[in-house]
């Protein structure tokens, strides 16, 4: 799963939050003084990745986009974050859109108090408005293009996130369909590990 829905599956508190943010780019590692919370959000993301990656659902989703491929995995967690944009009411009691803007100013707060390089992460994630990049596909193919700036020249010559899109588009029901029958079995397993009475905004 990608960043609007790591964010989502935490318990209502932005150091939760900002630690299942923070577990891929830190690579699970924090810094002496890191809050409990901001601990446990790390902890949960690790535990999403591991149930996601090996979830039927999710691996039936990247055959569908091709036989073999690297970045299949980075494609169906974006593709995922705009199938939850598009679903988000399925899912949360506030719009997208409110949940977001929250999210950043409690986050933005925080930052500053944060050492970096976790204070500057966080800040690019809110400056950039980077939970909020997927209410069209086009806006997909965006991210694509975006995550192929970050790739290996090595990597790009064998492979590209852009050249996914068109399998992206073509599957899109399909995609749609094993998103929504994943993801509230990811939210299930989620809640088990989390305190219910701070995900009120859940409707599941």
């Amino acid at each position: 799963m990608n960043w609007l829905a790591h964010v989502f599956l935490s318990e209502e508190n932005v150091d939760f939050q900002i630690g299942n943010f923070l577990a891929d780019p830190m690579k699970g590692k924090l810094w002496d003084g890191a809050s409990n919370a901001m601990r446990r959000g790390v902890q949960v993301h690790q535990l999403i990745d591991s149930y996601t990656d090996s979830h039927q659902i999710v691996y039936q989703s990247k055959a569908r986009l091709r036989e073999k491929g690297l970045l299949k995995p980075v494609i169906i967690d974006l593709t995922y974050d705009y199938l939850l944009t598009k679903n988000w009411d399925l899912f949360c009691t506030v719009s997208v859109r409110e949940y977001i803007d929250s999210f950043y100013e409690e986050a933005k707060l925080r930052s500053i108090e944060l050492p970096n390089p976790a204070s500057e992460l966080v800040q690019n994630l809110v400056d950039g408005d980077r939970l909020n990049k997927y209410h069209q596909l086009d806006h997909l193919n965006k991210a694509f293009e975006r995550i192929d700036t970050r790739l290996s020249k090595r990597l790009l010559a064998r492979e590209t996130s852009v050249s996914y899109f068109d399998a992206v588009t073509r599957n899109i029901d399909s995609l749609e369909e094993d998103f929504l029958i994943f993801f509230p079995e990811l939210c299930k397993f989620t809640k088990e590990r989390l305190d219910s009475t701070n995900i009120s905004h859940w409707r599941i």
